[in-house]
């Protein structure tokens, strides 16, 4: 069989797997590239991807970098089914909507810009709320160690990968030519004992792995001490009156904060008169989402909910839906938490919180996701003095905290843990979702510590793959570029 990487190859986005066998074509996840200019070009080249000719998508979960491309693979000829577990679909049905009005709306500011300085190019979005509305009667749902056959010589299964709701490691068994191989493809490995998620299924067997390499490189902060941390950051913008900004991700990062504002506020770490202020509709939806699917929270939650708490809700936590009621949060006098998306500041409503306190000496801005290559958020944390947001440069004066122990990725030695219970210590291993540094890294402490055989992918890489035969490389294709158009990302 054929496996090209179309995404997630020395980059930490745009996950995407094709898939050739001598009976189907397939794909494993349909991720948006983000980051600088350069990156998010990636995002129009269809060619690579023959939308028509896929015959389904597997996907590991719902975040835009491993989802966000599905409604432009429905606009350019993709009519198959997309198979997820459960919470993944329903995720994936208010994420794709959203992604796509920020599609529309980018591209419609962009053409007025041009408007007014004379020009009258059309600025066409990466896919519209159409193209994303018709990619739901398209999903099909299933639960986690349930195997099944979604093509010809294919079977699947989903196992818990304890990074957000449904997120999953996949066990892919391929029959070819009368042989039978087994490929696991780790999606993004959760960190063990987080807040709300169980811990990551471990796999003990494959003939070819696919591991995510995202914190290659480190390890993260314990929870108590990233607790610890939230609490300080608190304290001192509260202290000066002013505001602390968090940028998260709507899907598990912001029901992750609310839970650890729960338990500061439980230790009486939360000052009682400072509003809490969840300003994403989109997270908000999320956050029933995570109610619906209480089962496959960690025993934990489950327990602080059969109890009758809630430890995504507090006191003072408040709703912003309407634009007026975000545009209001700026006008507010005094200190107060906001959480808004998206987690790299890139996009969404966000931005506007960061031009009104950016420039405040008294206020924080909390990152706890990793930020990409290119990304306000990584320039920021990265120490820019200045960042250029809704065109215009603002001064980088607020206080700066990031709190890696949020993350939902295993650190390094929670991803070589999983890794060991592997029993087939030949079995080829293939680094993805990940930046270079972290994976040169992480490769050397595989090969070191587990004399495991490790590759790198690079994008447009192809290789042929075979039970007990060494990969082979095939020539990268020549990639025709496609017409310009606009693709903004949303986290």
């Amino acid at each position: 069989m054929k496996i090209k990487f179309l995404g997630a190859a020395r980059e930490v986005t745009g996950s995407c797997f094709i898939i050739e066998t001598d009976k189907a074509r397939f794909a494993i996840d349909c991720g948006m590239h983000q980051g600088g200019s350069d990156v998010e070009k990636r995002n129009l080249e269809i060619n690579a991807y023959d939308p028509a000719n896929i015959d389904f998508f597997l996907i590991t979960h719902a975040h835009i970098d491993h989802s966000g491309l599905l409604p432009r693979m429905v606009k350019h000829g993709f009519h198959g089914p997309v198979y997820a577990t459960e919470p993944t679909g329903d995720l994936l049905k208010i994420l794709l909507l959203d992604s796509a009005h920020i599609q529309e709306t980018e591209a419609t500011s962009k053409m007025r810009r041009m408007q007014r300085f004379g020009k009258s190019e059309e600025i066409i979005p990466l896919y519209s709320t159409k193209d994303a509305e018709a990619v739901c009667p398209l999903i099909r749902k299933t639960t986690y160690n349930q195997i099944f056959t979604p093509g010809i010589g294919v079977k699947a299964n989903f196992q818990d990968a304890g990074h957000i709701l449904g997120a999953a490691i996949l066990e892919l068994f391929i029959e070819e030519n009368g042989s039978s191989t087994k490929l696991v493809f780790s999606g993004d490995i959760g960190r063990r004992h987080q807040l709300l998620m169980k811990d990551p299924v471990t796999i003990e067997d494959a003939d070819f792995l696919f591991m995510e390499s995202t914190y290659g490189d480190r390890d993260h902060k314990g929870e108590q001490d990233s607790l610890n941390e939230m609490a300080e950051a608190i304290q001192y913008s509260y202290a000066k009156g002013e505001k602390v900004i968090i940028p998260a991700f709507a899907v598990e990062r912001t029901q992750e904060m609310l839970y650890s504002l729960y338990l500061l506020n439980r230790d009486g770490r939360l000052p009682k008169d400072m509003p809490v202020l969840l300003d994403s509709p989109l997270a908000i939806k999320a956050t029933e989402i995570f109610r619906r699917y209480r089962s496959y929270l960690d025993d934990e939650t489950q327990s602080l909910l059969k109890n009758g708490e809630d430890p995504l809700d507090l006191p003072q936590l408040q709703f912003s839906s309407s634009t007026e009621q975000s545009m209001k949060i700026n006008e507010m006098k005094g200190s107060a938490i906001v959480i808004s998306a998206s987690g790299m500041a890139n996009a969404g409503r966000i931005r506007h919180h960061l031009r009104h306190h950016l420039w405040r000496p008294g206020a924080s801005i909390v990152f706890v996701g990793f930020q990409a290559q290119g990304t306000p958020g990584r320039k920021i944390i990265e120490g820019a003095k200045r960042i250029r947001i809704t065109n215009e440069d603002i001064a980088v004066k607020a206080k700066i905290w990031t709190i890696g122990g949020f993350s939902a990725h295993a650190g390094q030695s929670q991803l070589l843990e999983w890794l060991g219970q592997f029993q087939n210590k030949k079995m080829p291993v293939f680094l993805v979702h990940g930046e270079t540094a972290a994976q040169d890294i992480l490769a050397s402490l595989i090969k070191e510590k587990l004399g495991m055989d490790v590759s790198i992918p690079e994008y447009l890489e192809e290789i042929t793959v075979k039970a007990g035969a060494e990969p082979e490389a095939l020539k990268q294709p020549k990639i025709i570029p496609q017409p310009v158009a606009l693709g903004q990302l949303i986290a």
